[in-house]
């Protein structure tokens, strides 16, 4: 019996995400319930409203309260179709629900069991009975196909904006989504000269007028994905960074040939790309094999062959390793400038080592 309300209810909370996504917000809906009547009704309207506390069960929270002329709100029961997060749980608490119902688990955020369980604790003066799992597959697909749908119209609009060459390949965005240790945004460009329309990816953060620019470049067949570790430091002390994907690698795109790849035209791209970005104060630290580059504070070091599955990810397959297969034919390029040794930066330590020399070396 008491299941069966549970599902009528919820499918009311649902009616209220479909609502939401709808409107383009991400289709989380709420219901609150007392003495067998709902009273209040909530969705997702952070986007909209501008506001990040504007979840559904936040909006639902208010209105049961507005409802009843009372911030306590006994005897209620909120069905929710995500497992409330950490704010929300709070409010809930604070309000003193009698009953929390949840649709889908949420393995990211979820404060009712599954990243923390904050109605968990016999600390608190409150305790709200907690029910998950109700309509979970329906609650879930809802959730599925809105951020299919946004993906698919991401990809679509990214391909608008950078359209991809016949004679080139693009790794598709999902497949770096999960990558530890790697959450900068991404930021493209196809409009430079020598690019003639390839997409290019760099890693671009801090402070544009910051005192020093730091152009963090890999070698093959690594991508920026070796900076992970020293992009964090030299954030930490207020300098700006900028680590680009040289074409055919990482998140750049990758033309099928081997014959476009030639350290000259590589260098040109770079020359072009560090003047469209205004690089001022800028220091040049490479990888050595990377593309000779023309800048006046420049250094080089070592790293081992990069190892894991990280590193593999832009390659989906033998047609996209052109990029790989042309710098082991060319070879290692010329470095000028002091070069400092082998750095394994897939060690913290390490990368943090190399930045702190770089900066002592060039001052901080």
């Amino acid at each position: 019996m008491q299941l069966q309300q549970d599902e009528h209810w919820m499918r009311q909370a649902l009616a209220q995400a479909q609502a939401a996504a709808v409107a383009g917000e991400v289709p989380v809906g709420a219901v609150v319930v007392k003495d067998g009547q709902v009273i209040a009704t909530g969705r997702n309207a952070p986007v909209r409203g501008h506001d990040p506390t504007a979840h559904a069960e936040i909006v639902a929270l208010r209105a049961a309260a507005q409802h009843l002329g009372n911030y306590r709100l006994d005897g209620c029961t909120l069905y929710v179709t995500l497992e409330p997060c950490a704010m929300c749980s709070g409010a809930m608490l604070h309000a003193r629900l009698q009953r929390v119902v949840f649709g889908a688990t949420d393995p990211k955020t979820g404060a009712a069991g599954s990243v923390l369980n904050l109605f968990g604790h016999a600390e608190l003066n409150h305790h709200t009975e907690v029910q998950g799992g109700v309509l979970a597959h329906d609650c879930g697909a809802l959730l599925s196909a809105f951020f299919r749908a946004r993906r698919t119209r991401q990809r679509a609009e990214a391909l608008a904006r950078h359209p991809l060459r016949d004679d080139a390949l693009r790794t598709p965005d999902a497949a770096f989504a999960h990558l530890p240790g790697y959450p900068w945004a991404p930021h493209y460009i196809s409009d430079l000269p020598s690019l003639a329309g390839l997409r290019m990816h760099y890693l671009d953060e801090g402070p544009h007028g910051a005192p020093r620019t730091w152009l963090l470049l890999h070698a093959s067949p690594a991508w920026s994905y070796l900076f992970r570790h020293a992009v964090p430091t030299l954030l930490a002390a207020g300098h700006r960074v900028v680590a680009p994907d040289l074409i055919g690698f990482g998140k750049s795109d990758k033309p099928k040939k081997e014959i476009v790849h030639c350290p000259d035209w590589h260098a040109q791209v770079l020359q072009e790309l560090l003047t469209r970005l205004d690089l001022r104060n800028a220091v040049l630290l490479e990888q050595t094999g990377a593309p000779g580059m023309v800048m006046s504070a420049r250094a080089a070091f070592d790293a081992p062959v990069p190892r894991g599955k990280a590193y593999e990810v832009p390659f989906a397959s033998a047609g996209y390793r052109a990029g790989p297969r042309a710098f082991e034919r060319l070879g290692a390029s010329a470095v000028a400038g002091p070069h400092w040794g082998a750095f394994d930066l897939d060690r913290p330590e390490a990368a943090q080592q190399l930045v702190a020399r770089a900066m002592q070396y060039f001052g901080h």
